[in-house]
């Protein structure tokens, strides 16, 4: 700048100012992204608690559900916010409330569900398949624990979603999973690399539950992850991905997203 006049450089500056700019939206960009593994597609969204801002979300001040993405984007953009990404965040039952634990902003809004049913493990719903989990977000960190082991340790949780089944536990692949198995549907869950980096995956192409948990351990380096939906119900909002999924059935119940 020294060689330069007065005008010139602050032309320079302002040039810098531009290209860290860019640079700053190429790394939001790059929260998500299309991945393949094994023969299957899929949608994969990291973030990391030391910058990004995760939580969950289920009804709005009016005391009812979002149910929709666009609706959560409006909601915030009054509050002077934006919307970076969501996904359905766990199980909901017909009037759209969570079937399990479910916490925000510090307060238990659903209790933990706790019921066992037994039987065949093909006639029980996935929420039900022992162990379901908890996803939660604490003062910087996040976790995903059995949910007796949640209630057991009561880790801090200022947000926390229940679902079921678990993907994996400390790296080990759910019990009742079946190699090759011919159970193959969309799927959609959250896996943790460390305490600050979660992964957000939903499928692009049909996958058993088996084959999801792999994707997880194998191809994200995740030693634990929990499922959160399938079927028809899987949703997500990713606009670089050009995805704002409408909800299958009425509305979405949980939803967990990134705003800033």
């Amino acid at each position: 700048m020294i060689s330069f006049d007065a005008q010139t450089g602050v032309l320079r500056v302002q040039l810098c100012a531009v290209v860290l700019l860019s640079a700053t939206g190429m790394a939001q960009a790059e929260s998500c992204r299309a991945e393949s593994f094994s023969g299957a597609s899929y949608a994969v969204c990291s973030f990391n608690l030391a910058k990004d801002r995760v939580r969950t979300f289920w009804r709005g001040n009016d005391g009812n559900p979002y149910r929709t993405f666009d609706a959560l984007a409006a909601d915030l953009e009054a509050k002077g916010k934006s919307l970076r990404f969501a996904m359905n965040g766990g199980m909901y039952r017909g009037d759209l409330s969570p079937v399990g634990l479910y916490i925000e902003d510090g307060r238990m809004m659903v209790p933990p569900n706790t019921v066992t049913l037994t039987g065949a493990q093909s006639q029980i719903p996935n929420f039900y398949k022992k162990p379901n989990g908890v996803f939660y977000i604490g003062e910087g960190r996040a976790g995903i624990l059995e949910t007796g082991r949640f209630l057991a340790e009561k880790p801090e949780a200022n947000f926390a979603t229940q679902s079921g089944p678990m993907l994996l536990i400390n790296g080990k692949i759910h019990p009742a999973f079946i190699v090759n198995s011919t159970d193959r549907k969309p799927r959609d869950g959250v896996g943790l690399s460390s305490r600050n980096e979660i992964y957000f995956v939903i499928t692009k192409s049909w996958v058993s539950f088996y084959d999801f948990a792999r994707f997880f351990r194998d191809r994200l380096g995740c030693s634990n992850a929990l499922f959160l939906d399938g079927g028809e119900a899987p949703g997500l909002y990713a606009p670089e991905l050009g995805r704002n999924d409408a909800p299958a059935h009425g509305g979405y119940g949980p939803i967990i997203a990134v705003s800033e």
